[in-house]
């Protein structure tokens, strides 16, 4: 017997079609989505709560040294961000450090690349040794570029030039200090030998992803490797190579490992997130080390914005495809 027999009043269309209600709709939605608010809830209070902390705290004066000077600030302190000196330097070598690792490690990572997307035995045994340096601790990479690489007694550079040098003369091979000579491309080298696999990892993908057709038909009409590569993968690759380069760019500018382990700072390496270490746990000035947090969040997030269209991009390629 139907709804209007038993109950006498007409029955709506939508349940005549058989549609939910809109507040069963909404009650729906909500339980869909209960699932997923504690851990919104705990991102929340993880992310969100300590930036607007630290939001609030680069408005004041507040240095640990004086607390009964403790005041508001207004935009005081990020003034003094951007007319510092020493803070200055550090953005200087924070963007030498980043441009030098970041290119340098695309370069690198696309010539891998290159290499691995052909096929020869062993080759998943060869991709899976190169990306180990990915994987390690950045604050174990970095101890064993100090110790086991870089010591002018016992590292390995060193023990090359004496073996290599051995081979040609008698003479004392040279000894050099290799931190305390080279203090920021120490620290460059052992961040582009951490983020030259992530860089082959992405550009890989991207080879993967070649049109082998069109570059088959390309061989046949008499086209060599440099051109093929030229007009047809680099093109192919430049969404890939903006990705690595972005993301490269928003994890090595943060960078604190290498910097705090192999030359604390010293020598002309001290990079922003080392200088607002020192700003905040050594001069204790809660205010200016807050307000340059904040200025390199902004940076960041500017970064990570360009980085997110890109890969928007390509998954609407992808999905064109």
């Amino acid at each position: 017997m139907s709804a209007a027999v038993e109950t006498g009043r007409p029955v709506p269309k939508d349940e005549l079609r058989g549609d939910a209600s809109p507040a069963l709709a909404r009650a729906a939605a909500r339980a869909r989505r209960a699932p997923l608010l504690p851990a919104l809830v705990f991102t929340i209070v993880m992310t969100q709560l300590p930036f607007v902390a630290t939001l609030v705290i680069s408005f004041m004066n507040w240095n640990a040294y004086y607390p009964d000077e403790r005041s508001f600030a207004g935009i005081d302190n990020f003034r003094r961000v951007v007319t510092d000196d020493v803070i200055w330097d550090a953005v200087v070598t924070t963007v030498e450090l980043t441009v030098t690792v970041v290119v340098a490690s695309v370069i690198l990572g696309l010539l891998i690349a290159l290499l691995l997307d052909r096929k020869f035995w062993g080759r998943g045994i060869v991709r899976t040794m190169l990306i180990a340096p990915f994987l390690v601790v950045p604050v174990a990479s970095a101890l064993v570029f100090k110790h086991a690489i870089y010591n002018p007694e016992y590292g390995l550079l060193n023990g090359t030039i004496t073996w290599v040098w051995g081979l040609f003369g008698d003479t004392t091979p040279p000894q050099p200090d290799w931190i305390s000579s080279f203090p920021l491309l120490s620290i460059q080298l052992n961040l582009i030998w951490q983020w030259t696999p992530f860089m082959m990892l992405i550009l890989l993908a991207g080879l993967q992803g070649r049109p082998l057709d069109v570059i088959e038909a390309a061989r046949i009409d008499g086209a060599g490797s440099w051109q093929i590569f030229r007009s047809m993968t680099l093109p192919h690759l430049r969404q890939y190579i903006e990705l690595g380069a972005l993301l490269g760019s928003i994890y090595v500018v943060q960078n604190f490992d290498a910097v705090f382990t192999i030359t604390s700072g010293g020598l002309g390496t001290a990079n922003l997130p080392y200088t607002i270490y020192t700003t905040f746990y050594n001069a204790q000035d809660y205010g200016l080390a807050s307000a340059a947090g904040v200025v390199v969040v902004i940076a960041t997030i500017i970064i990570a914005t360009f980085a997110l269209r890109t890969v928007s991009s390509l998954f609407r390629e992808e999905g064109g495809r």
